[in-house]
């Protein structure tokens, strides 16, 4: 993910093209949904994955991740304590959630790139 990420940061100039609002609130209402969700839903549940679907045509905006890196967003956030502050503020079991259901998700495979 990490390669990956500074990779496109490189190419594109820290992201330039992405308008970094419209993310964070798009961004905020997803996570809004989703955290509605949490109780009483699996991360395999369709309208779980139709979330974390949404989630992954946010980071979309930035690159296209492979499987693997889509999967390390997961991770990231829950490695890095000020994204797993952030996510579980939604929360408290946002990042735990979120990340089986990235897992999920890529198990999927569609629209990776290679």
């Amino acid at each position: 993910m990490a390669e990956e990420q500074a990779r496109s940061l490189s190419e594109t100039n820290n992201w330039e093209h992405v308008d970094k609002d419209l993310v964070h609130q798009d961004w905020d209402v997803l996570y809004k949904e989703l955290a509605a969700c949490v109780e009483g839903s699996l991360p395999e549940d369709e309208r779980i994955q139709e979330l974390v679907g949404r989630h992954f045509e946010i980071i979309c905006r930035f690159y296209v991740p492979t499987r693997e890196a889509y999967i390390g967003i997961g991770l990231h956030y829950e490695a890095d304590e000020a994204m797993r502050g952030f996510h579980n503020s939604y929360h408290p079991r946002m990042v735990e959630f979120l990340g089986e259901a990235i897992k999920v998700y890529a198990d999927q495979g569609a629209g990776f790139a290679s």
